[in-house]
């Protein structure tokens, strides 16, 4: 069932969303470099989150082992951060997040080129992943615009611009829990649930681009890592956003 939320209930996602916000921003600022190891940039999310008197919402979720899932190159979601797993420069690091905050739960995800320059097909998928999402919110912000409308968007993007989309993985409702109702697939499936967005909705559009196919690798010994199938690169962003009588309001931004 589709929660929706209260202006107070917002209001407390909003300030979950910007402290989060301001976090990947930290880490997008130059936190992240060469040489660090993925657990060392979660050891630094972990301290910041508790330090902020929240609680990193991924953090036991399903069993998951960390506060932040950091996905390198091929990984696409929902990689585990590693001591042994050090960062060079032109990698690309997905870092997906989110913050419990006296209960109200934020969720964002940003791909980090290491050094700030990459390959030029990798730095490609980042900018046209980044015009994707801003393209779903656009299309959520449609007078009555329904689900089907942000995964058209992302879609026809990457599609048109030579990439893969990830369709066994997509955005949610959140908030007041980490996954709610409705999904929002970055693709169009007549067989899927279309509701309408309605003011008082919140959920997370969350693009998952990659290089070559769309079709995922999920067998990785941990139970939880997610690849491409052919080990070319990918790329996440996610914004939390809320529906409201006067439009889209990005809450993971500041």
């Amino acid at each position: 069932m589709i929660t929706i939320k209260s202006e107070k209930q917002i209001d407390g996602i909003r300030k979950s969303c910007h402290e989060l916000a301001k976090l990947l921003d930290i880490l997008e600022s130059g936190f992240i470099k060469e040489g660090m190891s993925t657990k060392d940039v979660d050891d630094f999310c972990y301290d910041h989150i508790i330090g902020l008197g929240g609680k990193p919402a991924f953090l036991g979720y399903g069993g998951f082992p960390a506060s932040a899932c950091i996905s390198v190159n091929d990984v696409i979601i929902h990689g585990i951060p590693k001591k042994n797993q050090i960062l060079k420069n032109g990698d690309l690091v997905s870092v997906d997040l989110g913050i419990d905050l006296d209960g109200y739960i934020s969720d964002s995800a940003r791909t980090i080129i290491v050094g700030g320059k990459s390959s030029e097909e990798n730095e490609r998928l980042c900018q046209v992943t980044r015009e994707c999402l801003a393209l779903g919110i656009k299309a959520a912000g449609k007078k009555n615009a329904r689900v089907s409308d942000i995964g058209r968007a992302v879609y026809n993007h990457a599609t048109k611009n030579g990439f893969g989309v990830v369709k066994d993985y997509c955005g949610h409702g959140v908030g007041l829990e980490l996954h709610e109702a409705p999904e929002i697939p970055n693709y169009v499936s007549h067989l899927s649930p279309n509701p309408r967005l309605r003011a008082g909705m919140v959920i997370a559009i969350e693009p998952m681009i990659n290089l070559g196919t769309g079709k995922i690798n999920d067998n990785d010994e941990d139970g939880w890592t997610v690849r491409t199938a052919d080990g070319k690169s990918s790329a996440h962003f996610e914004h939390t956003i809320a529906i409201t009588k006067d439009g889209i309001e990005i809450l993971t931004k500041v």
